[in-house]
């Protein structure tokens, strides 16, 4: 995932949640997905999908069951 994907996806995150906070971060070693981030806590993982000429971004989040109480 290149400088301008990320930007464009923390843009779209940005105004989608109304969170201000929100970042994308490139993971280390990887090229196609990034992190996200609000503030300095990991809230998941942003896959860059172009199968078939169609670009597309799976966004994965995993919710523990102790977070909910």
């Amino acid at each position: 995932m290149d400088r301008n994907e990320i930007l464009k996806l923390e843009n779209y995150f940005r105004r989608r949640f109304n969170v201000p906070a929100i970042s994308v971060r490139q993971r280390p070693q990887k090229d196609d997905s990034a992190e996200l981030y609000i503030d300095d806590e990991f809230i998941g993982v942003i896959y860059r999908d172009d199968e078939d000429g169609d670009l597309s971004f799976n966004f994965t989040m995993a919710i523990l069951d102790i977070d909910l109480e």
